[in-house]
């Protein structure tokens, strides 16, 4: 192997720039040429590629996001595209690929490999939802800025004995949700995997009351059925009758854009350099992640379609925890 590509696709997250740094150091290391795509499988489609040196990529560890882009692309979900792709690739000179990112992005990888061309994929994604890695990129940084923030609201939620709404992001998983609401003390937490009617959380805060808090604050990942909109709407409308309503803060894409944590640049650095090591001993089609801080590597094919659940033990906890 003479020649490789690193690409980032889907959701940045906070350590990828870590990961890229690895793979390309990692790779001149084994006397390969590296090649960045840029802006994802949109460039891959595209035959974006640039030279990647061991200079191009100083600095960039401490930087949020990815410097190689990343971009939707409506052609790669085509056959036609995935050939241009492969395409392109071949054209290039390049042999294998390391692709940087969460489910959708691996759902592509594995189409990659499915076409025969060696592919190895990295963990990377703030929702901590891929299938094959205890913890993927970007997860720790994620939840440190949630926590920022949730620390912040509690202290004017108690200046104001209020309520406050807090929603994070992580799609349809509530790791994020449920990991902020335990380290930030939530008195109650909203995800997907357990789903909670407004009536329910309006009784737990009046019960937070009655035990003398004097404030209450709620967790709500972005994917549940009843989101922030949607419990804010609630509240305001039945005002009358719950006796109070909820202040809301939405973080958004605020979690994605934050310094990346030493955690997450110590996980994108090991997962960087397993992915070429991977390349090395001829093992594609399979997701470089981390099991019980050993790195593990598993096949795409057992990736792809599937969700990684939340430990139960850890909703209980969050619910004894609340009192």
């Amino acid at each position: 192997m003479k020649r490789i590509a690193v690409l980032t696709s889907g959701g940045d997250a906070p350590g990828m720039n870590a990961a890229i740094r690895a793979v390309v150091r990692t790779g001149i290391d084994k006397g390969w040429e590296v090649y960045g795509v840029r802006n994802g499988y949109s460039g891959l489609v595209g035959g974006k590629f640039v030279a990647l040196g061991a200079r191009d990529v100083g600095g960039i560890m401490q930087r949020g996001g990815t410097v190689l882009g990343s971009a939707r692309s409506p052609e790669f979900q085509t056959d036609e595209g995935r050939l241009e792709a492969v395409r392109a690739l071949h054209q290039h000179g390049l042999e294998a690929l390391v692709i940087i990112g969460g489910n959708g992005t691996q759902a592509g990888s594995l189409a990659l490999a499915a076409m025969g061309f060696p592919v190895v994929g990295v963990a990377s994604t703030i929702d901590n939802d891929l299938y094959g890695s205890d913890i993927t990129i970007g997860v720790d940084t994620a939840l440190n800025i949630a926590l920022e923030a949730i620390d912040r609201l509690k202290v004017t939620a108690s200046s104001h004995q209020r309520a406050f709404l807090v929603e994070v992001m992580g799609r349809n998983c509530g790791y994020l949700a449920l990991m902020a609401a335990l380290a930030g003390g939530a008195e109650a937490v909203i995800i997907p995997e357990r789903e909670c009617h407004p009536e329910a959380i309006a009784s737990q805060l009046h019960d937070a009351y009655r035990r003398g808090k004097p404030h209450a604050l709620i967790v709500v990942a972005e994917g549940a059925q009843y989101n922030a909109e949607g419990l804010m709407k609630y509240f305001q409308a039945n005002r009358a009758r719950l006796g109070f309503d909820l202040r809301v803060t939405t973080l958004g894409h605020v979690q994605r854009g934050g310094t990346p944590t030493a955690f997450d640049r110590l996980l994108g650095t090991r997962l960087g350099a397993a992915a070429t090591d991977c390349l090395a001993r001829g093992q594609f089609g399979v997701l470089v992640g981390i099991h019980q801080d050993e790195i593990c590597v598993t096949p795409l094919a057992d990736v792809v379609g599937k969700r990684k659940p939340l430990d139960p033990r850890l909703l209980e906890l969050e619910r004894i925890l609340a009192m």
